[in-house]
C-alpha cells in the first residue's frame, strides 16, 4: 500500500520549518488536552509504512510510492483527512495485510499533500492517538479496519522520579544535539520549549536513531513513565556512541588534514625547487632507480633496492628516518659491486716497481710476485691476508702503494691505532641517530672497485673498549673463509671481501689476538744493514727531502762515504725515519745558506756534517776493546731491531754472594745463576779453584742500567764473562755472540738472528759466536750483508770459551 519515507528532526530543515507554521514540531498543554478529547473513529483506513513509525504529536513527512497508498491519501486528504499508519512488520511485503503489520499503530492526520517532480506524493502527517487494529474491514482499494483506542498510563505530576526522568532526557538529547553535526541547532529550541511530557517522550523516541522494531517496542509500552526509562536508555547509547564516533572523527581528521597539510607543503617544494631549477624528491627517486639499472649487483641486492626505494618513496620527506633512507640508497648506489680492476700480469714490470720503491725487503717481494704467478696461471684466486711484522720505519705501510701499482689496482689505507669502537669495523645499525657504515665499506665505496690492496695499517695496536671488541670483529674481515660475505650492520646484506687484498701492518706480533693472528701470513720485515740503509739514501730520501724544501740536486750532493758517516754517526735504528730526519736536517742547513746567500760547500764533507749536525752521537754503540778481564761484548734483539750490549764482571772480598745490576729481567737473571752454577760444577776442567766461590763475591753488570732488558740470548755472554773474570783471561778482540745456555752447558739457538748481525755490522765486530742450529738463519741473509764477518758455530760452552777466550791473562791479573 504505501512506502513511507520518513524526514526525521535531524533531516528537516530550518527553512521547511518557516515554510508553514503546521510543521514546527511544538505540542502546548491545551494542544495535548484538545487532541486527547478528540474521539476516534471506529473505522480507518490504514496506511502501512515500510521504515518508520509514528508516534502521537510528531509531525513527519513521508514519501508514498505504491499505488494504493497514493490513493488513499488523495480520497482522505479530500474528507476526514483521518487515518491510521502502522509499520510493516517485514519491510520488503509489498502488499501487508493484517497478519503482516502490527496491531498498535497511531491515528493520524494529513497536514499536507505535495506532489513531488519525481512522480511521487510527499505526505506531511501529525500523529494523534494510539490505537489497536482489531478487524480487517477492506482490502481494496486500500486497507481499512476497525480500531479501538489504547490508553496509556501517565504518572501524577509531582512524582518526583518521572520529573527527573523527563530532566534527563532533555539534558541528554541536548547533550546529542550539540555533539552530532547532522542535528540543526534549532533542534535545541525545540527541545527547550517542548511542555508536554508525553509528547517530549514521543518526540525524542521517534527521532531515535534505532531500528524499526526497537521503536514499535517503544510505542507498545502503555505506562508512560516506563516507555521514558526505556527512551533513555536508548539515549544513553546513542550518546555514548556518538561521543565515540567524534572521537574517531576527531583523530581521522586531524591525521588528514596533518597529511593535506603536508601535501600542500610539499607541493609547494616541489614548485619552488623546479622553478628554481632543483630536483624535487621525485626526482631524486628517479635518478636513482637509474643509477641501479647500471649496475651489476646480483637479484638478491636487486630485490633488497627495489624493497628500500618503495619504502623512501611511501616516506614523508620532512621526517628525520627520510635522509638516513636516503644516505642508505646512495650507499648501495655507489658500492662497487661486482666491479672489479683488471690485474697486470707483467711479473717483470711488478719486479721493477717493487725495486724501484723499495731497496731490500726481498721476501716482500718474492711473496708479491708468487701471487702474481699463480693469479696469472688461475685467473681467480682468494686473495691473500699479508701480515708486515717489523720494527718501525723499514717501509711497510709504504709497501702498500708499491703492490698496489704493480697489480694495477686501487690503494686504500686505514689506520687502526687505538681504534676501540667495533662499529668503526662492522659499522652502526640504521636505528640509531647518525648510523654510518663502518670504515671496511666506506673505504671500498672511496676505492671504486671490489679488488682493491687494502693496506690495515696497525693492527697490533687495536684497543679493546666499552663498546666491544674491533679485533674480534676483523676476524670476519681477515678470514678467507668468511668474508665472501661480510656483513656490515648498517648495509645489512653480505659484502664480498674475498678479491680484496688486504695487507696488515705490526711492530709486534705479542698484542694480536691469537685469533687473528693465525688468519693472517706473516711476513717478518727485518731492519736494514748499513748499505742498505745508504742505499736508501742516496735513492729515495735525499731526492724526497730536496724536492720537499725547494732544492735541486745540484744544491746539495752527499756521497756514500758522508751518509755512512751520517748513519753510523747519528742514528741508531733498524729503519729509516731517523736517518730521514737527518737528512733533512742536512738540506735545511743547505737551503739556509742559500737563503742567506752565503758561501757553503756544496758537496758534504765530514766537517760539513758536523757543523749541520753536530758532533756524532752514537759512537758509544761501537765495538769497546779492552784488556779487562769479564767484559764480555753480546748481541740482543730490541722492538726498534738489533742491538749490542756490554756484559761487565768483577770480584770481590766475600761470602760468594752473587749481584745483578742494570735493570734485569727474570730470565735473564736466571741466565747469569746458570751460568755461576756451571761454572761451580765444572771449576777443575775450567782451571778455577773452588776456593774463590768461598772467599769472593761477584757481581754482574749490564751497562745501560735505564733499559729494561731481558732474554735468554745472553746466556753465553754472561758465562763467558764470568769465566773471563775467575780465569783473568781476556776475550778476543772484536767478537761477540749470542745464545742461550743450559746447566749441562749446551748452547741453545735464539731468535732475531738478523737484527743482531745488522746490530754487530754497524759496531764493526769481525766475529760472532752463534748456536749451531742457528746456521739456517745465516743461510736465508744475502752474502753481501755478511761481509766482513766471521761466523763460529759452536754446541756447548767448551767451544764458546776456546773461541773466545785467548790463553794469555790480561795485564796487571789478579791474584785469586
Amino acid at each position: 500500500m504505501a512506502h513511507s519515507k520518513v524526514k526525521t528532526l535531524d533531516s528537516l530543515s530550518l527553512q521547511e520549518l518557516e515554510q508553514d507554521a503546521e510543521l514546527i514540531p511544538l505540542m502546548t498543554a491545551e494542544d495535548e488536552d484538545a487532541m486527547n478529547r478528540e474521539e476516534l473513529p471506529e473505522i480507518l483506513p490504514i496506511l502501512p509504512l515500510r521504515n518508520t513509525v509514528l508516534f502521537p504529536g510528531v509531525v513527519v513527512p513521508i514519501t508514498a510510492g505504491r499505488d494504493k497508498s497514493i490513493k488513499l491519501i488523495n480520497e482522505t486528504n479530500k474528507g476526514s483527512k483521518t487515518i491510521g499508519v502502522v509499520s510493516q512488520k517485514d519491510e520488503e511485503v509489498e502488499d501487508p495485510g493484517l497478519n503482516e503489520i502490527n496491531t498498535i499503530g497511531t491515528v493520524a492526520k494529513i497536514l499536507r499533500v505535495l506532489k513531488m517532480p519525481d512522480g511521487n506524493t510527499t505526505v506531511i502527517i501529525q500523529g494523534k492517538k494510539r490505537f489497536e487494529t482489531t478487524e480487517v474491514i477492506t482490502t481494496e482499494p486500500y486497507l481499512t479496519a476497525t480500531i479501538r483506542e489504547v490508553s496509556e498510563a501517565k504518572p501524577a505530576d509531582e512524582n518526583e522520579e518521572f520529573s527527573a526522568i523527563i530532566d534527563s532526557i532533555k539534558e541528554i538529547a541536548l547533550e546529542i544535539i550539540k555533539g552530532s553535526p547532522n542535528i540543526p541547532s534549532e533542534a535545541a529550541f525545540a527541545i527547550k520549549n517542548i511542555e508536554s511530557n508525553s509528547f517530549l517522550i514521543n518526540f525524542v523516541s521517534s527521532n531515535l536513531n534505532i531500528s524499526v522494531k526497537e521503536k514499535q517496542s517503544l510505542l507498545e509500552i502503555n505506562d508512560l513513565k516506563e516507555r521514558a526509562l526505556q527512551t533513555l536508555k536508548h539515549m544513553n547509547v546513542e550518546l555514548q556512541k556518538l561521543s565515540l564516533r567524534n572521537d574517531i572523527q576527531s583523530k581521522v581528521q586531524s591525521d588528514i588534514n596533518q597529511q593535506q597539510r603536508e601535501y600542500f607543503l610539499q607541493q609547494q617544494m616541489k614548485t619552488i625547487q623546479e622553478e628554481l631549477g632543483g630536483n624535487s624528491n621525485e626526482a631524486e627517486i628517479q635518478e636513482m632507480r637509474k643509477k641501479a639499472e647500471e649496475k651489476k649487483w646480483g637479484d638478491e641486492v636487486q630485490e633488497h633496492f627495489e624493497k628500500e626505494i618503495n619504502k623512501l618513496q611511501r616516506m614523508n620527506p620532512q621526517v628525520a628516518e627520510y635522509s638516513i633512507q636516503t644516505n642508505y640508497l646512495d650507499l648501495l648506489l655507489e658500492l662497487p659491486w661486482n666491479e672489479f680492476s683488471t690485474d697486470k700480469f707483467d711479473l717483470k714490470r711488478a719486479r721493477k716497481i717493487l725495486d724501484r720503491d723499495h731497496y731490500g725487503l726481498d721476501d716482500v717481494k718474492k711473496r708479491i710476485i708468487e701471487y702474481l704467478a699463480v693469479l696469472k696461471l688461475r685467473n681467480d684466486m682468494k686473495s691473500p691476508i699479508l701480515c708486515l711484522y717489523g720494527p718501525p720505519g723499514v717501509g711497510k705501510t709504504s709497501l702498500g702503494k708499491s703492490i698496489a701499482e704493480a697489480l694495477g689496482r686501487e690503494y686504500v689505507r686505514m689506520s687502526l691505532g687505538g681504534l676501540r669502537d667495533e662499529a668503526e669495523i662492522r659499522g652502526h645499525r640504521k636505528t640509531y641517530i647518525g648510523a654510518m657504515p663502518g670504515r671496511i665499506v666506506k673505504n671500498i665505496k672511496k676505492a671504486g672497485t671490489s679488488n682493491p690492496v687494502f693496506v690495515l695499517d696497525e693492527i697490533d695496536k687495536l684497543s679493546v673498549g666499552s663498546q666491544g671488541d674491533p679485533s674480534s670483529a676483523m676476524l670476519e674481515v681477515l678470514d678467507p673463509e668468511q668474508n665472501n660475505a661480510f656483513y656490515d650492520n648498517f648495509l645489512e646484506l653480505g659484502y664480498d671481501l674475498s678479491k680484496v687484498m688486504f695487507i696488515a701492518t705490526s711492530n709486534s706480533l705479542s698484542t694480536i689476538q691469537p685469533a687473528l693472528r693465525d688468519r693472517m701470513e706473516i711476513i717478518n720485515v727485518t731492519g736494514y744493514t748499513v748499505e742498505e740503509k745508504v742505499e736508501i739514501a742516496k735513492r729515495h730520501l735525499l731526492p724526497k727531502q730536496l724536492e720537499e724544501h725547494g732544492l735541486t740536486k745540484n744544491d746539495l750532493k752527499i756521497d756514500k762515504k758522508q751518509l755512512e758517516k751520517i748513519v753510523e754517526g747519528y742514528t741508531r735504528e733498524s729503519g729509516v725515519r731517523g736517518l730521514e730526519k737527518q737528512i733533512a736536517k742536512m738540506v735545511r742547513y743547505a737551503a739556509m745558506k742559500i737563503a742567506m746567500e752565503e758561501e757553503y760547500e756544496k758537496k758534504v764533507t765530514h766537517d760539513t756534517v758536523i757543523e749541520a749536525l753536530g758532533s756524532p752521537k752514537l759512537e758509544r754503540n761501537k765495538y769497546e776493546n779492552n784488556d779487562v778481564a769479564g767484559v764480555v761484548t753480546g748481541l740482543a734483539w730490541t722492538k726498534v731491531g738489533g742491538d749490542i750490549l756490554f756484559i761487565e764482571s768483577t770480584l770481590s772480598k766475600g761470602k760468594g754472594q752473587l749481584n745483578m745490576t742494570g735493570n734485569l729481567g727474570k730470565v735473564m737473571k736466571e741466565s747469569a745463576t746458570i751460568a755461576l752454577e756451571y761454572i761451580k760444577s765444572n771449576a777443575e776442567e775450567l782451571g778455577i779453584s773452588p776456593d774463590i766461590f768461598e772467599k769472593y763475591n761477584v757481581h754482574v753488570h749490564v751497562p745501560e742500567g735505564a733499559t729494561p732488558k731481558d732474554g735468554p740470548s745472553a746466556g753465553i755472554t754472561m758465562l763467558t764473562s764470568l769465566v773471563s773474570l775467575f780465569t783473568q783471561r781476556k776475550v778476543k778482540k772484536s767478537i761477540a755472540m749470542t745464545g742461550e745456555i743450559t746447566l749441562r752447558g749446551k748452547v741453545l739457538p735464539v731468535g732475531g738472528i738478523k737484527e743482531k748481525i745488522l746490530a754487530a755490522k754497524r759496531a764493526h765486530i769481525k766475529e760472532i759466536l752463534l748456536c749451531e742450529d742457528n746456521k739456517r738463519d745465516i743461510d736465508e741473509i744475502k752474502p753481501e750483508y755478511l761481509k766482513g764477518l766471521k761466523f763460529h758455530y759452536v754446541k756447548d760452552m767448551s767451544d764458546v770459551l776456546n773461541l773466545a777466550l785467548t790463553k794469555q791473562k790480561v795485564k796487571n791479573a789478579k791474584k785469586l
